[in-house]
C-alpha cells in the first residue's frame, strides 16, 4: 500500500477512521522553520464538521507532534503528527462489512486486500485521513509563506451556485484565511449553506467545485514532461479523497478559444517579467512563470446519502438494497478547501527544495 508523496519534502499518512489515531510523517523539511501550534489548530478547524452542514461526528482533533521539532521550530528531521479518534460509532457499520456502498471503496478494497481491509467509517479510504495532510499542512504552509508565497481556496461554485472568482486576489487569500466557509460573496454563501441544508433534509448530499491561487511563487520550478508543475499538483491532489476533476488556468474552455484568445502576452513591469492575461494558470511548459498559479478542483458529492441504493453482497454476490444509517456530510467541498490549500503547500514546499535545495525553505 503506497501512502508516501514527495521526493525532498514527503508526506506519509497511516491509520484508519475508527482506529486509535491517525496522523502523518513529514520527511525533509528544512530545519529552523518556526512551528505555531495555534497555526495548526487553526488549520484543523477549518476541516471540522459546521453544524448542520456537515456530519455529526465531532473530532477534537489535537495535533500531537512526537517528533522534529524542539523549542518551537523544526530540526530537519522527520516530524510525526499524531491524532486522536475520540468520537467513533463502529457499531454503526456493523452491516457493512459485506455490503458494497455505492461512490464508496468497499468493493474495491475488498478485491485488492481480500477481505483484511478496515471497513469502519471507510477505513484508510475515509475523509478522516486528511486531517494528517492538514496538520503537516500547516509547517508547510508556514514555509511558504515565509518566503512570501501564499495560498488560498474559495467554493467556486457548490449544488450549482457559484461563487465570484478571484478580483484582488491577495486581499481575497487573505480575506479567505478566516471564513469558516470559504465563499467571497456573503450573498451567494448563505445560497450555498441553504442548499447543503436542503440536500441533509431530503437524505441526499451535494458536491461542487474548489479553486485555489497561488501568489508570490517564483517562475523557473517545475520540469518538462513526467514531473511538470500541473503534473505533481494533480497526482497529489487527486489523492485527496472525492476529487474527481483538476484543471489549470482556463482549463477545458481553452479548448474552444482561438490561438490569439488564449495565449497570455508578456510585458515587463518594473525590471519583472508578466502577462496581460492568465489562462495558462501561471505554467507554461509544466514550469511557473512567476504569475498566480491557478486550478480547480472539482469534489463529488458525498456517498453517504439516507436514500435506498441498489447495490451488491460482495461475498455471497447476491444483489441487494441499502439503506444507510449513521453519521454522514450531506457535502465536504466546504471542509476540503483546507485539505486542497495543505497538499498544495506540501507538494510547493517539495517542487522548491528540489529546485533550490533542501536548506531553502528554512533561509
Amino acid at each position: 500500500m503506497k501512502n508516501t508523496y514527495g521526493e525532498s519534502v514527503s508526506i506519509t499518512l497511516f491509520g484508519e477512521s475508527h482506529g486509535v489515531a491517525i496522523g502523518a510523517i513529514l520527511d525533509g523539511m528544512a530545519p529552523g522553520i518556526p512551528v505555531n501550534e495555534a497555526f495548526i489548530a487553526e488549520q484543523m478547524n477549518k476541516r471540522k464538521s459546521i453544524a448542520s452542514l456537515s456530519t455529526p461526528r465531532r473530532e477534537t482533533d489535537r495535533v500531537q507532534i512526537l517528533s522534529g521539532v524542539v523549542n518551537g521550530y523544526t530540526t530537519g528531521t522527520p516530524i510525526t503528527f499524531l491524532i486522536e479518534n475520540a468520537d467513533t460509532k463502529s457499531c454503526d457499520y456493523s452491516e457493512l462489512s459485506e455490503i458494497a456502498r455505492p461512490g464508496h471503496a468497499d468493493y474495491t478494497a475488498y478485491c485488492k486486500y481480500h477481505g483484511y481491509a478496515d471497513t469502519r467509517g471507510g477505513g484508510h479510504f475515509s475523509g478522516r485521513i486528511t486531517a494528517g495532510l492538514v496538520a503537516a499542512g500547516a509547517i508547510a504552509l508556514t514555509a511558504l509563506q515565509n518566503k512570501g508565497i501564499y495560498i488560498g481556496t474559495h467554493i467556486s461554485s457548490c449544488a450549482g451556485i457559484h461563487d465570484r472568482t478571484f478580483e484582488n486576489i491577495e486581499k481575497d487569500i487573505e480575506t479567505l484565511s478566516h471564513l469558516p466557509f470559504a465563499v467571497l460573496d456573503d450573498i451567494q454563501s448563505k445560497k450555498m449553506q441553504e442548499s447543503i441544508q436542503k440536500a441533509r433534509n431530503e437524505g441526499d448530499s451535494v458536491g461542487g467545485v474548489l479553486e485555489t491561487a497561488v501568489i508570490g511563487f517564483p517562475a523557473g520550478v517545475g520540469e518538462p514532461w513526467f514531473d511538470s508543475l500541473e503534473s505533481v499538483l494533480s497526482h497529489a491532489i487527486f489523492s485527496v479523497p472525492a476529487v474527481k476533476g483538476v484543471e489549470f488556468g482556463d482549463g477545458f474552455t481553452l479548448a474552444s478559444l482561438y490561438g490569439s484568445q488564449a495565449n497570455d502576452a508578456f510585458y515587463m513591469e518594473n525590471q519583472t517579467v508578466k502577462t496581460m492575461t492568465n489562462h495558462c494558470g501561471g505554467i507554461l511548459g509544466g514550469i511557473s512563470n512567476g504569475m498566480p498559479i491557478l486550478f480547480r478542483t472539482a469534489i463529488k458529492p458525498t456517498p453517504s446519502i439516507f436514500k435506498e441504493q441498489n447495490t451488491i453482497n460482495f461475498k455471497n454476490n447476491e444483489n441487494t438494497v441499502l439503506s444507510l444509517s449513521g453519521r454522514h456530510d450531506p457535502a465536504i467541498v466546504h471542509r476540503a478547501r483546507v485539505v486542497i490549500d495543505s497538499v498544495t503547500a506540501l507538494v510547493l514546499c517539495d517542487q522548491l527544495a528540489l529546485r533550490y535545495g533542501t536548506d531553502y525553505l528554512g533561509d
